[in-house]
This record gives structure tokens, sequence and C-alpha cells, in this order.
């Protein structure tokens, strides 16, 4: 055996491949992975079981499974940097969230910080989501205990930001009760509406249970919540249907969970720095997409908001202005990092009669690139020398706008067509409020048929 050994490469090979998928498999045993079921899993439903993994830029990828009882003994854990805890909600399908990986490696290359990930896929995974909403009850208790051991062992309660997904919203709220609100920041991604929507303040994640609390709201009509919940909570396109999510049963399991899950890949998409998404405080959808509030130099001294990660900066202006719940609106694209550049129109007709219709909008640059509105504006009135306002969103950013289209259309097929006398347009960028305005002066738009003009900076012409 021993010659054969040494002098068969075949054996050798076996051998060798053997050892080293040995090692292979003891060192990914090192490694805590999140906890990965089935729905068979589900269906039998599952006790709670949580596992808190801790991610640091040390061992950003491979986890430390840390216990809330003693963090005396972790190697990674530095309590005097700022701590994210991450808490997902209820599984139906045991599987793990598609975005968990995403978010800690976003997060740790955006900041030094420690990332700890609560697992309780054991207790969230159930067919039953009463059974669910029980277990996240529960978490509440070991999750105190760990900031409990966080506090004792030299971390400030300024420190911890709660980041909670649908169910793990509501329980980052519990959490925060616990301390008075004296936690640093909690973020709701979509906080879950079922058996939470009507209970009072104290049976749910509410506005006083952090120092700042920031809502992201895209499912408000099925799973999630639809008031207001935090100092801003932000409602894209209305909080309802999101662009890109399949609309008809046909898109299968997305057509249930894609608007739900929007709410973190946008916040996803703000640590990316494609595009700063932002957002419009406003009474309502509506009222923004009449365009009553897009503008931000009219909040003077206050910035609009910007969504995400960096939403903490309006912490600084909580004002009687904006007290203490502020509801704020814009619009996306259908596509990570979901940005939409925004423009007001402003329209003065000199009708003598007047109009109500909706005009389509399209944009060309001086390369020749060109873009329209994907924002399908509601019906405006247009009366003699009167504005009206309409709002457009583009998914390109187009600098050097060489040429401007108009199509006015009132939306009937049957009577007469109508000429809309301009007086004024005006064309101005919400999204970079600093560029130049752009003009065009006394023409006419022919019901349904595109009318394409150049435009003139407005400070150069004197009306």
């Amino acid at each position: 055996m021993h010659v054969a050994f040494q002098h068969s490469p075949m054996l050798r090979l076996f051998f060798f491949t053997c050892f080293t998928a040995c090692i292979t498999a003891d060192t990914e045993q090192e490694c805590p992975k999140f906890t990965e079921l089935s729905i068979f899993d589900s269906v039998i439903g599952t006790s709670l079981k949580v596992q808190l993994l801790l991610y640091t830029r040390r061992n950003q990828k491979c986890a430390e499974a840390v216990s809330e009882h003693n963090l005396t003994v972790s190697s990674y854990l530095n309590v005097t940097k700022k701590t994210i805890i991450i808490i997902h909600g209820y599984r139906p399908t045991g599987s793990p969230p598609v975005w968990i990986d995403n978010i800690k490696d976003d997060l740790l290359e955006e900041d030094d910080v420690n990332i700890i990930i609560v697992d309780w896929n054991r207790g969230a995974t159930t067919a039953n989501y009463h059974s669910a909403v029980f277990n996240a009850k529960k978490v509440v208790d070991i999750l105190k205990t760990l900031i409990d051991q966080m506090v004792e062992n030299g971390a400030s309660l300024n420190s911890v930001y709660m980041i909670g997904v649908s169910l793990g919203a509501h329980i980052a709220g519990f959490v925060g009760k616990i301390y008075n609100g004296k936690i640093g920041r909690i973020t709701g991604l979509d906080p879950a509406g079922p058996s939470f929507t009507g209970k009072s303040p104290e049976e749910r994640l509410h506005y006083t249970d952090a120092q700042f609390v920031d809502v992201i709201h895209t499912d408000i009509d099925v799973l999630g919540y639809r008031k207001p919940l935090g100092n801003i909570d932000f409602y894209p396109n209305g909080g309802t249907d999101q662009p890109g999510c399949p609309i008809t049963l046909l898109g299968g399991l997305q057509y249930f969970k894609c608007d739900h899950q929007r709410s973190v890949f946008l916040y996803l998409a703000s640590l990316k720095h494609n595009c700063n998404v932002t957002a419009y405080p406003c009474d309502s959808y509506v009222d923004y997409r009449n365009g009553k509030c897009v503008d931000c130099e009219a909040f003077a001294p206050l910035p609009c908001p910007v969504l995400g990660y960096y939403a903490d900066k309006w912490k600084d202006h909580l004002t009687e202005k904006y007290p203490p719940v502020t509801t704020a609106y814009f619009d996306t694209s259908d596509k990570d990092p979901f940005c939409m550049y925004h423009y007001f129109v402003d329209i003065i007709t000199w009708n003598k009669s007047n109009r109500t219709g909706f005009i389509k909008i399209k944009i060309t640059d001086n390369a020749g690139n060109t873009t329209e509105s994907k924002i399908d504006s509601d019906v405006a009135e247009f009366r003699q020398y009167r504005q009206a306002k309409i709002l457009s969103g583009f998914y390109l950013d187009l600098d050097n706008i060489s040429k401007i289209a108009l199509t006015f259309s009132t939306g009937s097929v049957v009577g007469p067509k109508y000429k809309l006398r301009v007086l004024q347009m005006r064309l101005k960028s919400l999204s970079h409020p600093k560029r130049t305005q752009l003009c065009r002066y006394d023409f006419i738009l022919l019901e349904n048929i595109e009318t394409t003009f150049r435009p003139i900076p407005c400070h150069d012409i004197d009306v």
C-alpha cells in the first residue's frame, strides 16, 4: 500500500481531493450563515430561535455569531462605533432575504460600523402570519439584552441604529420604547400593516421610539402600513404601485412581494450615490403631483429631505414648520437605482375660453439624446393669463437641453380639435435647481400634434 500510494498519481489525487474537501468544509462551518429554510418548514411551522450575526470591515465575508448575554468574547465588536441592527420580517417561504448580503456589504462600504443581522428566520417562517407576529414580540427581549450588554461595555444609545423591514420595523419600535426613545435612529422599511393597522402607538412603530425615525412606504394598499409612523415618512410613487412591479397574477410571486420589497431596494440605492433621491414635503400625493409642493426653495433655509441612509440630516430641521411628523412624496423610475429627474413646467395661456387637458413633454440635449416624461400628468386647467403647473419626470438626466417637444390633448376621441395659445412656457429642473430655466414665448399647440421648438434661457428675455 505504501509503495502504491507513492507511485500512483490517481491515488494521490484522490487523497488530496478528499483532504481539501474536508478542510474546505471545516472552513465553511466556521462562518455562521443566515438560516435557510423551505416552504415545508413554513407549512409545519417553526419555533423561535434567534441568531445574531456580526459583521465589520474586519470580518465582512465571514460572520461572527455573538451572544446577547456575553459580548466580551467577541473578536470584532467595537462598541465605540455605530452599531446598525438589521431586522427582517415575515418569511412565508423560509428562504433568506435576497437583499441581506447587499445591505450588509453596502453599509460597510459606506461606513466603518458594526452590522448585526438579527436572524429570526426560525420563528418568522410559518404559514400562520399571526404566529410570526407573536414570535416577533419575543425577539424584542433578546435585542434588549443585546443592547444592555453593549451599553454595559461602553456603547452609547446614540450610536444604535435599527433598520427594520416589515414586521422588523415594529420590532425596532418595541425595542425603542423600552429605552424611552433614546436610541439614535430607527428606519422602517414598509412597516407591516396587517395586525398593526389601527393599533395605538404603544402597539406599533411610532416617531417617539428613537431620536429620529424615518419610514419608507411602498405597499400601503396591501402589506404595508398606510399612515405616517416616523418623523419623516417617504411615499415613493404615492406609496402604492411601484414602477416595474407586476400588475397582474401573471407576475407570479413577484406580484405579491415586489411593491413591499421595493422599500429595501430604494434604501440600498441611496448607498450607491448614482443619484440622491429628493423628496418633497407635502400633505398628499395629489398635491405633490399638482405641483403644489415641488419647489425646495420654498422651504428655505430648510433643504428638501433625501431618501435613505442620509435621511437623518432632516433631523436638524424638525421645527415648528415641520412638527414632528412630515410626509414627503416623489416619483421613481422602474429599475435600480430608481432615479427620476424631476422638472416643473409652467404654462400661461391666453385662450379666452378655458381648456382642460394633458401635456406630454419630451426633451432633447445637444448630443441628440431624447427622453420623454414618465409621469402621466393629471388633467390641467388652462385659463387666460393663469399659470398651469405640470410636474414631469425623466429617467435620463439631460443637461444642455436643445429642444423641447410638447403635445396637448383633451383626452377626447370625438368632437373638435382645440388649439392652446401659449403666452409663456417655463421649464425648471427640480433635481438641479441651479440650472438655467428655459422658456419659450408666443406659440400655438394643436391638439394631438407634437410641437418641437428650441428653448431660450428665461433670463435672456424681459417679459
